[in-house]
């Protein structure tokens, strides 16, 4: 897992916060100084937070549990959509259904729907359809593609939250904290750390802020989720070799005289204890 270095979040502009009539004062702490009414986040603790954050979502990924990446400002769509995907996570990019974490029940609803259309065009029935109900339902599967596509595989809730801009995403951090769900955040000086477990302290608005702090943590969930596969290919070993012996000493049990079984139960009981 590499954290990136000063230069490389210097290069990416993760330094660059708001104006300064814009901050929240919940981040003076991560704020380094001010210049020509800017505010500059300290990149030190940036670079801190990474790495915690990364190595937390190590955990989770490596423990086999999803974590939900959310990012519906243009600059992150993209980046979220490709990393998220490339560790096999889900994400939202298009708009937060609300309720999706509160009411869950309701959204795997909606997505059984998508895989019942499917169904339904594999096994010949859409075919049967008039052509303005085949329109409706054509019409109806791209939108639940488009806002529910990349959750398809989300069957319980997520173990955690990965959010871009947590001011824009308030209502998806208010269900995560409702719920109990941690939340990682990049937060800009404009925005309330309060509500998030683990803060990245960082540019929210430029794209190039984004990926480096994304590449980062995404590869951390890589590297968990490469050494769960190792371990679960030696678990089945281990677990064969702690099993063969008893199994083959109940055979002998079962297959000897009772009479030398009522000797070995009569020496057992009979027997001083050892001092």
């Amino acid at each position: 897992m590499a954290t990136p270095t000063f230069d490389q979040l210097l290069e990416a502009g993760c330094h660059f916060g708001h104006l300064k009539r814009k901050w929240n004062p919940a981040m003076a702490p991560y704020i380094f100084m001010e210049r020509n009414g800017i505010h500059i986040i300290d990149l030190y603790k940036t670079a801190a937070k990474i790495e915690e954050a990364a190595n937390a979502l190590k955990q989770i990924a490596k423990s086999g549990r999803k974590v939900l990446f959310v990012a519906t400002k243009k600059q992150a769509k993209e980046a979220i959509a490709e990393k998220a995907a490339s560790v096999g996570m889900p994400f939202v990019i298009e708009r937060w259904p609300g309720g999706m974490l509160t009411n869950f029940p309701t959204i795997r609803k909606a997505v059984k729907k998508m895989t019942t259309i499917d169904k339904m065009t594999k096994d010949g029935t859409f075919d049967n359809l008039s052509k303005r109900e085949k329109l409706q339902i054509t019409r109806q599967r791209a939108k639940l593609e488009k806002n529910l596509g990349s959750i398809a595989d989300l069957s319980r809730l997520p173990s955690a939250l990965f959010v871009v801009d947590v001011m824009k995403e308030h209502i998806a951090v208010a269900e995560a904290n409702r719920l109990g769900i941690p939340v990682f955040g990049i937060v800009d000086t404009n925005s309330n750390p309060e509500n998030v477990d683990y803060v990245i302290p960082a540019n929210d608005d430029a794209s190039k802020s984004i990926e480096v702090i994304l590449d980062a943590v995404c590869s951390a969930m890589a590297e968990g989720l490469e050494e769960r596969k190792v371990e679960k290919i030696d678990a089945p070993e281990d677990k064969e070799e702690g099993e063969t012996a008893p199994k083959r000493r109940r055979v002998r049990r079962n297959e000897a005289p009772k009479e030398a079984v009522a000797e070995v139960v009569v020496e057992e009981t009979s027997a001083p204890a050892a001092e």
